[in-house]
């Protein structure tokens, strides 16, 4: 669903009316010989086909039409995409490709840039018989990266103009419908007795509305909450306002004549609602903005919905027409004073960070799906009944289907900079709601653009401290995606960051992530050296969990470079700290490195009478996948002594040890779990 106006639903032929001839070109034109068939070369790309019109022709209804009928011809699917918002601001070429690769179930490494995405795209398409609906594309500069390579795809794009810059596209320009295809759909909307006791003012207002969709449908709603006016006096009133207007456009001309049949509550209203994310509205959003109460925001969206100024999209959402967007700016800035829209989009802000805060609630208290409530009494208790969730699968659907919404109403937040406090707010409680449903791995690639928010306005108010967190998060999402050269340069700009505002614990965590990066790169000197410097720092505040995972890091980089007395120092000491801190499988796992530092520096004896302290504490913690990789290699450093019987026992051991386990053991190497 897009915000176009529609004849009817997608999934209903039935609510589809006329357009045969655009709908036959549209299939001649899959099978016109191109530009390069003419020059005897294959087609090393997808067809493009147009459907030009502006917004409210119906460009989006006959799109999803053709696309409808010719699905069964592409075996792999459909893929659907918007270009443009409702508000009218280019969707970022990234996102799109983002959303494509996510719709084919392929993974998007965070922070990816839109030459990767797109790239990974193509390849996905390669070979692949897909069928792409681009909707409300601005120009070919958004539309040409995403086109496969494969005369095997076809994209359909809806616009407002030709894709100047891809080759062998003809547009299929739409205007208004026939007369007999307008007079159906308004049979639709008011029923055909209406249009039959007077089909000369049926003709009349099909007439007036130019045969575009979108007034139709503003029309033919307004007539079905109305069941006693007569379509001739409607027609009136409509050349009135034509006559009385300096813009005497159809679907101008229809929405003023439904916007002021309103009463000025719900004019007021759907003025408001222009400021919903994304375009998209739901009773929360809309009992925020107008300040009433939630029944009240239904009834009224549900009013909006039969009068085609909304359309209803899944989950108790409704979509805003894009067509009605400028005419409702119009409106807002003429009849609402910024400090009472700015009023209206903070408590808008307010209501989505406590849905968010019930949302991670209910995700951290782990009730059951069939708890009748999801939230422990304390928090039940500090939220309204409206704000909470039933459950916890509930307020997982509530996160998915609102999550592009949410992400829009962070950014224009951050945007509007008037209101960083609750843009602040709204990104954290988001960053936590995602961690609670999804886990950190898989919401990372939405992560990633939440700390570059916050790090915007942290630079905007110089908060040093909010700066070093989002360069520490960004730099690890960075780390983790192969991006070390980004890693290295956010986490040095974090120490600074960490440095200004005196925070000890951003300072030691991006000193050790810089020397996590160097020994990433191979550079064990630089690794040390900055593992060493976060240490000192550790060792002068008594921080003890940090002093016995640092000792463990650096005696990782000492044993890679091959220097095993330091690497020995130091797993002695990582050792000599959990055994302190009574931290039973990280003592185990200090022991085992220092076994096989040991095994390395030619000490056997040592290594085996170490291995066995190791595998008895990993007995203690209940580590059977330790447990195995120390039989084995007890086995192997028997069998250097020259004991192969005492060495089979130890392996028999590792075997039945195995069997007890759902996944083998990495035999060759135990490698630190330190970090």
């Amino acid at each position: 669903m897009t915000d176009d106006a529609v004849h009817g639903d997608r999934s209903d032929p039935a609510g589809f009316f006329g357009r045969r001839r655009e709908l036959k070109e549209l299939r001649e034109d899959i099978a016109r010989t191109g530009l390069d068939t003419l020059t005897g070369r294959k087609a090393p790309r997808a067809r493009v086909l147009l459907v030009a019109g502006r917004p409210g022709s119906g460009r989006t209804a006959l799109a999803e039409e053709f696309v409808r009928r010719i699905a069964a011809d592409y075996p792999d699917g459909v893929l659907r995409a918007r270009l443009t918002t409702p508000a009218g601001d280019r969707v970022p070429t990234a996102a799109t490709a983002r959303t494509l690769l996510e719709a084919l179930g392929l993974p998007t490494p965070p922070g990816a840039g839109e030459d990767e995405l797109t790239a990974a795209l193509r390849e996905a398409l390669a070979g692949r018989r897909i069928l792409m609906l681009l909707d409300a594309a601005a120009d070919a500069q958004q539309v040409d990266p995403l086109l496969a390579d494969d005369p095997g795809c076809l994209a359909v794009v809806t616009g407002e103009g030709p894709l100047t810059g891809i080759p062998d596209v003809r547009p299929c320009t739409l205007g208004g419908l026939d007369t007999p295809a307008a007079l159906e759909l308004l049979v639709q909307r008011i029923g055909a007795v209406r249009v039959t006791v007077d089909p000369r003012a049926a003709d009349a207002l099909a007439e007036e509305c130019g045969g575009l969709p979108a007034a139709l449908v503003l029309i033919g709603g307004w007539l079905a909450g109305h069941p006693e006016a007569a379509l001739a006096d409607v027609v009136k009133q409509l050349y009135g306002f034509n006559e009385g207007s300096t813009d005497g456009g159809p679907v101008a001309r229809a929405f003023r004549f439904v916007h002021e049949s309103l009463p000025p509550a719900a004019q007021r209203t759907l003025r408001l609602l222009l400021l919903a994310p994304a375009g998209v509205v739901d009773a929360q959003t809309a009992s925020a903005l107008a300040g009433c109460s939630l029944s009240t925001a239904r009834a009224t969206l549900a009013d909006f919905a039969g009068l085609g100024l909304l359309r209803p999209a899944d989950d108790r959402q409704y979509l805003l027409p894009g067509c009605l967007v400028p005419l409702l700016r119009e409106q807002l800035e003429a009849k609402e004073r910024p400090a009472e829209v700015q009023l209206a989009r903070a408590r808008m802000l307010e209501r989505t960070v406590r849905l968010l805060k019930s949302c991670r609630m209910t995700a951290e208290d782990g009730a059951g799906e069939h708890d009748a409530l999801a939230l422990t009494p304390e928090p039940a208790a500090a939220l309204p009944r409206a704000l909470r969730f039933p459950d916890r699968r509930a307020a997982a659907a509530w996160l998915d289907s609102r999550l592009p919404a949410l992400t829009a109403a962070a950014s224009l937040a951050v945007a509007d900079g008037e209101l960083d406090t609750l843009a602040r707010r709204l990104v954290a409680a988001l960053v936590r709601a995602l961690a609670a449903h999804r886990g950190t791995e898989a919401a990372a690639p939405e992560l990633y653009g939440l700390h570059r928010l916050v790090l915007d306005v942290a630079d905007r108010h110089g908060l040093h401290r909010e700066r070093a967190a989002a360069l520490l998060n960004l730099g690890d999402l960075d780390a983790e995606t192969g991006r070390t050269a980004d890693a290295l340069v956010r986490y040095r700009a974090a120490l600074d960051a960490g440095r200004s505002a005196g925070d000890h614990y951003a300072t030691g965590r991006a000193m050790e992530s810089v020397g996590g990066v160097h020994q990433e790169l191979g550079d064990w000197h630089r690794a040390a050296d900055w593992y060493g410097r976060a240490l000192s720092q550790c060792l002068a505040r008594g921080e003890r969990a940090d002093e016995a995972r640092l000792y463990g890091r650096l005696g990782s980089v000492h044993t890679y470079a091959g220097r095993y007395g330091e690497a020995l120092r130091s797993w002695r000491a990582a050792a000599a700290g959990y055994r302190k801190l009574a931290d039973v499988p990280s003592h185990a796992r200090a022991l085992s490195e220092m076994a096989r530092v040991q095994e390395y520096a030619g000490r056997p004896e040592e290594s085996l009478h170490t291995c066995r302290a190791a595998v008895e504490l990993a007995r203690q913690a209940g580590d059977l996948r330790l447990q195995a990789a120390l039989q084995l290699r007890l086995a192997d450093t028997l069998d250097r002594l020259g004991d192969p019987a005492a060495a089979r026992l130890h392996r028999g051991t590792a075997a039945r040890l195995l069997d007890d386990t759902e996944e083998p053991p990495v035999a060759c190497e135990i490698r630190s779990g330190s970090r």
